[in-house]
């Protein structure tokens, strides 16, 4: 087997260290030169979001059903304030939906119904229907109080009187002829017998001739069946009254209202839907007039809710019209930010009146939701929140599936209320919704939710970073300057811009991109703005800049600080000095909220004759993640197929993190793991003024790592507290050197040779630097060179595999012990 010879790495030079962004090359002098952002590149103001802009556009336009955005991205790119500009581009030319409102059903209390009236028609209905109660008010009492309606009503009633008095007269003549009298008693009418014009007393009564009284008695009984009759027919003849009366009243009542609804029917001509409901609500009016003219049951006017009975408001409140949605000031189509989505703020709620101890309610109490007001154009909610609320994302879907929007609350969608309620009128559906949330949401959702497909089948991909060239940079500039004419600040100089492009690389970690996250980078410029009007600047400058960055950092870097001190006072051992064998200084990245620091840790590996192991101590005490235990399985690999070809390894090894009492995650540290364990075979001493970052392949190779930035300053910061004498560096991937956007003090200390940062690609490479002895290469005959790093490893492992089959002991290729269940 042979293998490319290693080429001991030569340090990083300065310019590598940091890409810098030449004033020079930016063509003005302040950003008061430079045009805002939204006119610049026609996208709204969006940086390097083509393809998110393209997904919006296709959106927009896409009027199929289906076809709703999911904007996907890192909070801060920008995602809301771009959609929203291009709603508002498209909603400009989409025409004004209708208006929608609520009006009682006459047929059926419970379920009232929907009128769709043109743009702005909405209140104005509204408003004819408060006149027309208000005229009603006064029309309806003064018919009702003419002498005409008096005259009609009083002959009604007296041909009843007459009627009942005639029947009454007949009977009492032909009492009188048979000698008996009609009388009125306190319990109702009775017949008695008369002599000489009085009537007769029982007593008399029984000494009359038993001929008489029988007489007496029979004529008794057939006028008390006659009477009787007459008593039964008196009902009937007032219900008949009643009704003629009723009659009356609507008769004066349909023509005291016929000219106030003939005018409202011209006004309203051109809308169907409306004379249809004029017609049902003089139908109502003529058919419960007696409500509106002679008070509740008793007389009385009562403040009663219910439209049936009470005050002339609750009696003719069942007449208004509830307007919904009113587009009477809408220029285009709508375009509503719900920034509450829970289930009623949605499809809309029934409100309910606490009144005598029980809650009621009517169509007047139905309140718009957020679909309702954005029917016919476009709807903008945070998916989190979306899903956070109980019931609001199913009935989202329930209402873009049925393309209506049905008001109920959730235990009615859920059938869990028996209770009697109020159920409107579906509305018809058309809008396009957009939810904005992270890709992490986006992706769950796809993948559990099984309609979430079907209903959003547009995303829009929101970039975290963009291509670093000079137009994306004069964006950027732009960008800057919008700002500063938005919120009133002071503009920047060429230079300080500058370096707000290199911050913009530095927070992506890649020296060849620019963030996009321009929230943080807003923040930035204002900040920037206030150290430099505490300088008492017109203009900001690149130190105004610089001194907001680092005022950030040391707004948050307690911990880092706190860190560092227990290493440099000896509390944590890391070493920066000499050479030890089996130990190396490792690097590992912390996150706290928005602030990441490196942090060296001190990585061993001991190594004795046993049965082919390599051990994670890390990993047998569960503080080693999945992908610590994956890197630390592929330098077992490496060696076994480097060393373990011909014949077994029979060793035992121990690879830990010392002092450290957390969780070990990431393959960062296999390289420096592999650099330990060779030195331990070979028995040869490690540097110790060198950190190591890297991961390892089977082959060798390093591989690039995330946070090198925040690794290599973490190292610096630890050498520069004990004092640089130009023998410190760090090893990183060479895959990582175009991610390198390191601090200005770092790059200095580099140009003057008291820091260097070095590119490793192979193990071999990383190893003769560590040891400072070749790596070896083998021959023709798979022999390493006297005095080489791998001669002196192959050389130790066959000692061992000697000794092991000296004393019998088991042999086997080298694997990861993970008695922890891996």
């Amino acid at each position: 087997m042979t293998r490319k010879k290693a080429t001991l790495p030569i340090g990083l030079a300065p310019a590598a260290l940091y890409r810098r962004c030449d004033p020079a090359l930016l063509p003005f002098s302040t950003t008061c030169d430079l045009d805002d952002h939204d006119d610049a590149n026609g996208q709204g103001g969006a940086i390097g979001q083509e393809r998110a802009v393209e997904a919006i556009r296709f959106a927009i336009g896409m009027r199929h059903r289906g076809f709703n955005l999911f904007a996907l991205g890192a909070e801060g790119t920008g995602r809301r304030n771009l959609i929203l500009h291009y709603l508002h581009q498209a909603a400009a030319d989409c025409p004004v939906p209708d208006d929608w409102a609520y009006v009682d059903n006459f047929a059926e209390n419970t379920k009232p119904r929907a009128l769709r009236l043109p743009a702005g028609r909405g209140k104005l209905l509204e408003k004819d229907m408060e006149r027309l109660i208000d005229e009603l008010g006064q029309a309806l009492p003064a018919a009702f109080e003419s002498e005409e309606h008096r005259a009609k009503k009083r002959l009604i009633e007296e041909e009843q009187k007459e009627r009942q008095e005639s029947a009454f007269g007949e009977i009492q003549e032909q009492a009188s002829t048979h000698n008996v009298s009609l009388i009125r008693t306190p319990v109702g009418l009775a017949l008695a017998p008369i002599k000489d014009g009085e009537v007769v007393s029982p007593d008399d009564f029984k000494h009359l001739p038993e001929d008489e009284q029988d007489r007496l008695r029979g004529d008794m009984v057939a006028l008390q069946e006659r009477l009787e009759e007459v008593i039964k027919q008196i009902p009937r003849w007032e219900r008949d009254s009643r009704a003629r009366i009723r009659d009356l009243d609507q008769e004066t009542a349909t023509h005291a209202i016929s000219h106030l609804m003939d005018d409202m029917k011209e006004r309203w001509a051109d809308q169907a839907i409306v004379l249809s409901y004029l017609d049902e609500v003089a139908r109502d009016i003529a058919e419960n007039v007696a409500e509106f003219v002679r008070g509740g049951d008793d007389g009385e006017d009562k403040p009663m809710l219910r439209p049936r009975h009470g005050s002339r408001e609750g009696r003719f409140r069942r007449y208004r019209v509830n307007v919904l949605v009113n587009n009477a000031a809408a220029t285009g189509a709508p375009v509503v930010l719900e920034s509450h989505p829970i289930q009623p703020n949605i499809i809309g709620r029934v409100e309910y009146i606490a009144q005598f101890g029980a809650l009621i309610t009517d169509f007047n109490l139905i309140k718009a939701g957020a679909l309702h007001r954005a029917n016919g154009g476009y709807l903008v909610m945070d998916a989190r929140k979306l899903l956070m609320n109980p019931f609001a994302w199913e009935d989202l879907k329930r209402a873009l599936r049925g393309r209506e929007i049905k008001v109920e609350s959730p235990g009615q969608s859920l059938g869990l209320l028996s209770t009697l309620s109020l159920e409107p009128e579906p509305i018809p559906l058309d809008l396009k919704v957009v939810l904005i949330g992270d890709p992490m949401l986006y992706y769950l959702l796809s993948h559990h939710d099984p309609e979430f497909s079907d209903l959003f089948k547009v995303s829009a991909d929101f970039d975290w970073k963009m291509e670093r060239n000079a137009a994306n940079a004069m964006l950027l500039a732009r960008s800057v300057a919008s700002l500063t004419r938005k919120e009133e600040l002071r503009p920047l100089d060429r230079a300080a811009v500058a370096r707000v492009i290199e911050q913009a690389s530095r927070d992506v970690g890649d020296s060849r991109k620019l963030s996009t996250h321009m929230a943080s980078l807003a923040d930035l410029v204002r900040e920037a703005d206030y150290w430099a009007g505490c300088a008492a600047a017109e203009v900001v400058g690149a130190e105004h800049v610089e001194r907001a960055v680092e005022a950030s950092i040391y707004r948050l870097d307690r911990v880092r600080d706190s860190v560092q001190g227990e290493i440099v006072n000896g509390t944590v051992h890391v070493e920066t000095a000499g050479a030890v064998v089996g130990q190396i200084n490792g690097l590992a990245v912390l996150e706290l909220g928005r602030f990441a620091f490196g942090r060296p840790s001190r990585i061993t590996a001991r190594i004795r004759l046993g049965k082919g192991e390599v051990i994670d101590i890390e990993r047998e005490v569960q503080l080693g993640g999945p992908l610590h235990g994956k890197g630390v399985m592929i330098l077992s690999s490496f060696l076994a197929s480097r060393f373990g070809i011909d014949k077994p390894l029979s060793l035992t090894a121990s690879l830990v993190f010392e002092q450290s009492y957390g969780e070990i995650e990431g393959d960062s540290a296999s390289s420096a793991e592999l650099y330990a364990l060779l030195s331990a075979l070979a028995d040869l001493p490690i540097r110790q003024n060198l950190a190591v970052t890297g991961s390892v392949d089977q082959f060798g190779r390093v591989q690039a790592i995330g946070g090198v930035n925040e690794k290599v300053e973490g190292f610096f910061d630890l050498c520069r507290m004990r004092g640089l004498d130009g023998s410190h560096g760090v090893l990183i991937p060479a895959t990582n050197v175009e991610h390198l956007m390191l601090r200005k003090d770092v790059v200095e200390a580099c140009a003057q040779g008291l820091f260097t940062v070095y590119p490793i690609a192979t193990v071999d490479q990383g190893i003769e630097l560590l040891t400072g002895k070749p790596a070896g290469e083998m021959d023709a005959r798979g022999f390493y060179p006297s005095g080489t790093v791998n001669r002196k490893v192959a050389a130790r492992l066959a000692n061992f595999t000697r000794r092991a089959e000296e004393t019998g002991g088991q042999q086997r290729q080298v694997t990861v012990v993970n008695r922890t269940g891996g």
